[in-house]
């Protein structure tokens, strides 16, 4: 059985994975799995590619081994796609949601409903040794709403309404957010690369 490291600590993603790779005989294991810990590559691109690249490709030289790394964010057209990139930090190196989500409410206060549009990206990199590097993106487009809606999910999900729903991402259940979310939608066009190797 061949072996993929996810690069995250992250348990809910690392179970997504599992369940998306068992069929093709793949053993997921994630950062949490290894004897020795691995140190967080600087994250320091412009683009969601560039930052999942740098994480897969510096982990899988690190380690010898496939590694499928994500960088995921929220981008809002009536800020210039902020806050893009730096979503997990944009309101301070803690990465705290509630910081965030205010901060971004904060900034749009003024912002007419027609002009709150907004999408979530998530691109996802598999780096192999030896091989090049492939990234798959998924999105899903939306409206920011003027207050956090919702309890469940994480990050910005209480604030984004996805297209087409009168709910935010925080008021689906899991099930429901898997089947449109931009990792969801990544994570197929991922699957499609995988079923053709």
């Amino acid at each position: 059985m061949k072996k993929w490291l996810i690069a995250t600590k992250n348990k809910g993603k690392v179970q997504d994975f599992r369940h998306l790779f068992q069929k093709y005989d793949i053993e997921i294991i994630s950062l949490l799995d290894l004897d020795e810990p691995v140190e967080d590559v600087e994250e320091t691109g412009t683009t969601f590619e560039e930052n999942a690249i740098l994480k897969a490709e510096a982990i899988s030289e690190l380690l010898n081994m496939p590694v499928l790394a994500d960088d995921s964010g929220l981008e809002i057209d009536s800020l210039d796609g902020r806050p893009g990139v730096y979503s997990a930090r944009y309101a301070g190196e803690d990465k705290d949601d509630t910081k965030n989500l205010h901060k971004v409410i904060n900034e749009m206060e003024d912002v007419p409903d027609e002009k709150r549009t907004a999408r979530f990206v998530c691109v996802l990199a598999v780096a192999r040794p030896g091989e090049e590097t492939i990234t798959k993106r998924g999105t899903c487009e939306g409206k920011i709403t003027h207050e956090p809606i919702g309890t469940n999910g994480f990050g910005y999900d209480p604030i984004f309404q996805p297209e087409d729903m009168e709910k935010t991402m925080a008021e689906l259940s899991s099930a429901e957010k898997n089947a449109i979310s931009h990792r969801g939608n990544a994570l197929k066009k991922l699957e499609t690369w995988v079923k053709e190797q």
